[in-house]
């Protein structure tokens, strides 16, 4: 044979094992045996097709981007998406999409199809390496087993994410002929739990603890430990553990009752993370750069009349950061054009993602006695908060200024005007909730170079350290241990303390950890994962203020302003927006306004259907013995 065929052949099959095609999992071609060898006897060869594994990982779960062009924030109640590239997230929050059809061009590779595409192409590299016995790097010796633990891992991932979004899957380890018998099985999430467990064991067994220098990132020992502490912690929440599933026609929900040792795993898991340790020393730790006088941005400039804190600035954008405190990640997520879609229109953007009032309420106030309450607490407007000057007020968390801009806030050294301008509420390109998204953005960027960013990390270690307290508040109830390790991530941000009554209430000390979890987690693709675990949308105390809200008042708006907080059953957003009047306290552009709630739209979340996505109706056509999730 000719070299040109032999290269020719060695292509076609790399190309066929990586493609980004729709790919069905069941239906392949047989591997051509010489092809696979003439692979799977080069190190060169099977060390690429896991670099490209690792790819198609970022692809499968990134969080700026997970629906293509925008984030899973606007089909939650953390924000709203516009019309742009066919309003795609609004076709979501509308309701539209079935099992026959998603929104067109929002896969990344988070589908069905694509995920077992990607399972299949893991198994096939294992497979390889054992028929052939693949040989080691000849420059560096154990880089081989690295990559198969590497590969072990992402199989492990992949599994991960279709559970997240599926939930009773298939766990498939072996390479899938079309001569298989067509008889595949979904398993309960606690069963694919277990072998998610077993191939992080696997993975663990073969990766560094960490990795330095250039291959700062890598898949580490770390990485392993947060996959299974993550899954444990889901495993654990309400829709696997004992929560009240509407109309549950899952094949397991028997397995699903309550098990208190579902939150203990989760305790042990979370803390492995935590008091992870490489050569003696902590792994992991909250980056502590800067102090809290310095608000200068990554130019060197206070840019933002001494509201951001700098510190919190280069949690999303430096090395250090993410040393210290991301557990996985992927590098490169978004660019400037990316920032420049998220932009206001003074500066040239198209507010294409933008915060919604439900999400602004949760960040807490700062009350007098020296401790963090939510706005809507019963005790704030005694405290000094006033809802029509609801920003300076009382001062606010200061995570609150790092992630949201608002009508008189100071943005790259000119203050937002939202009541007229550029940049009003409705105006074309503009925002029309009231506010415009700051966080992740380099505020020194004023459409002058071009730069790449690597957006929020997957996990980071404030996650594990939520999972912990909350699964030692289920288990054991609050106690000083995990009041200290919550008030640890919220000094970090330069924020108040949470009140003491928290350390001998359950009840209370879980509001915090949840409030925790979302202010800290914003924007990072943790809301649309945690609203369903905990069943939100179909929980009596969210349908009560459901409808409360519905009652009170004759008009939305009406109500909007009269009843929160606002229900988190995902059935609506809201906003707010400036009003003239010369009581107002607050001044832009030398008029006073005062801040007024407004209704935006109702959306469609039905339970059980919307807690998992459909399996598409052509996956259940060649395998008939997968069965549709609930209500689809």
């Amino acid at each position: 044979m000719k070299t040109k065929n032999i290269y020719t052949i060695i292509l076609f099959f790399t190309c066929a094992l990586l493609s980004a095609c729709k790919e069905d999992f069941l239906d392949r071609k047989p591997d051509d045996q010489v092809d696979a060898e003439q692979v799977f006897t080069r190190y060169n060869k099977t060390n690429q097709l896991i670099t490209d594994l690792y790819d198609n990982a970022k692809g499968s779960n990134s969080p700026l981007v997970f629906f293509s062009h925008f984030s899973t924030a606007p089909v939650t109640d953390e924000a709203e998406g516009s019309t742009a590239e066919g309003s795609l997230t609004n076709k979501f929050n509308n309701g539209d999409w079935n099992a026959n059809v998603m929104p067109a061009g929002s896969s990344r590779g988070q589908y069905w199809w694509d995920l077992y595409g990607r399972i299949r192409k893991a198994n096939v590299i294992l497979e390889g390496v054992r028929k052939y016995n693949t040989p080691d790097n000849p420059l560096q010796a154990g880089d081989l087993n690295k990559r198969l633990g590497e590969t072990y891992f992402l199989r492990a991932y992949f599994h991960f994410l279709a559970a997240r979004m599926y939930g009773e899957v298939v766990y498939v380890t072996h390479t899938i002929n079309p001569s298989d018998p067509m008889d595949f099985k979904q398993e309960s999430f606690h069963s694919i739990a277990s072998k998610i467990y077993q191939d992080c064991d696997s993975a663990m067994a073969l990766v560094p603890a960490s990795w330095g220098g250039a291959d700062f990132g890598r898949i580490d020992k770390g990485a392993c430990l947060g996959l299974k502490a993550i899954v444990a912690w889901m495993a654990a929440t309400p829709m696997w553990n004992g929560g009240s599933f509407p109309n549950d026609t899952r094949q397991f929900a028997s397995e699903y009752t309550y098990n208190a040792d579902r939150w203990n795993t989760a305790k042990i898991a979370a803390k492995a993370v935590i008091d992870f340790k490489v050569d003696g020393r902590q792994r992991y730790s909250l980056y502590q750069g800067h102090d809290a006088s310095d608000f200068r941005d990554d130019a060197g400039v206070d840019n933002n009349n001494s509201k951001v804190p700098a510190r919190l600035w280069d949690m999303y954008h430096s090395m250090e950061a993410f040393q210290n405190e991301a557990i996985f990640f992927v590098t490169r997520d978004k660019d400037n054009n990316w920032q420049g879609d998220i932009y206001p229109p003074s500066w040239g953007g198209s507010s294409r993602q933008m915060p919604v009032q439900e999400q602004v309420d949760e960040y807490e106030y700062i009350a007098p006695d020296g401790f963090g309450y939510p706005v809507y607490a019963a005790r704030a407007k005694k405290d000094g908060y006033d809802d029509t000057n609801p920003y300076e007020s009382v001062k606010r968390d200061p995570r609150f200024h790092r992630d949201v801009i608002y009508h008189g806030a100071t943005f790259k050294g000119k203050v937002i005007n939202t009541a007229s301008g550029p940049d009003k509420v409705g105006a074309t390109n503009s925002t029309t909730t009231g506010y415009f998204l700051r966080k992740i953005l380099r505020e020194s960027w004023n459409r002058d170079k071009s730069f790449s960013i690597s957006g929020p990390p997957v996990w980071r270690l404030p996650e594990f350290m939520y999972i912990y307290c909350e699964a030692v508040n289920e288990t054991a109830g609050p106690n000083a241990e995990i009041y200290d390790m919550l008030n640890t991530v919220r000094k970090r941000s330069f924020m108040a303390p949470i009140p003491v009554a928290a350390m001998t209430s359950k009840a209370l000390m879980d509001e915090y950890i949840k409030r925790e979890r979302r202010v800290e987690l914003f924007y990072e693709n943790n809301r649309i994962w945690a609203s369903r675990l905990y069943l939100e949308p179909s929980s009596p105390k969210e349908i009560a203020k459901e409808q409360a809200w519905q009652s009170a008042g004759t008009t939305n708006d009406q109500r909007s302003q009269n009843v929160w907080p606002y229900p988190k059953a995902q059935r609506m957003i809201n906003g707010m927006k400036p009003v003239e009047d010369p009581a107002g306290k607050i001044v832009v552009d030398g008029k006073t306004y005062k801040m007024q709630r407004y209704f935006i739209e109702s959306r469609v979340f039905v339970a059980p259907r919307h807690y998992l996505f459909p399996i598409m109706q052509d996956e259940l056509q060649r395998t008939p013995t997968l069965k549709q999730n609930p209500g689809w």
